[in-house]
Formats: C-alpha cells, structure tokens, sequence
C-alpha cells in the first residue's frame, strides 16, 4: 500500500472516531441533543421505588396468606410511597427553567 492510501485510512479512521455514535449518521445536534451548556435533568437517587416493590409485594403475599395483616401493611406502604414519589416529582419538575415545561 502507498505512503497515500494509509494517510487516507488514517483519516477515514479518524473521522469515524470523531463523530458521534448516533446510529443513523447524523451528528448529535441533529438528533434533537441540548445545545451546549445547557443541562440535563436526572432525578436523585432514591430509595422509594425499591420501597413500593416491598409494599406491593407485601399486598401479592398477604394475598396468599393472610390479608388482613400482610396485605394492609403493604396497600399503606405502597400508598405512602406512590404519594411521596408523585410529590417528590412535582418539586423537581416545577424547579426545571421554563422552556422545559410542556
């Protein structure tokens, strides 16, 4: 292969590694990604979906064994987390900049 053809697969390479990894080819802003410095939303860790698991499993179990015990401890455990979870949602999405509101 000529000294040409590799500096020509180099840059071919180094284009591909340059661009992002989208799928369809296209750069990312096209894809509909934030403008540069603007910042991207991620809830906070939280305990409360693994909590309403344990709650709705309590209400599947109580079910099978005895409801009246089981099965009250988990709809009230479930109930408080879903309200909990739903407010802790509303805060955060009413703290985001306007222009996120739909």
């Amino acid at each position: 292969m000529s000294a040409t053809g590799h500096e020509t697969e180099q840059q071919a390479s180094t284009a591909a590694s340059e661009a992002p990894a989208t799928g369809s080819g296209a750069p990312a802003t096209e894809r509909g990604a934030p403008p540069v410095g603007e910042e991207i939303h991620l809830p906070g860790p939280s305990v409360l979906p693994l909590v309403t698991a344990v709650g709705v499993t309590l209400v599947v179990i109580g079910s099978t064994i005895d409801w009246k015990v089981w099965s009250t401890m988990g709809a009230v455990i479930t109930v408080v987390c879903i309200i909990i979870w739903v407010r802790d949602t509303r805060r955060d999405v009413a703290s985001l900049p306007e222009e996120h509101h739909h």
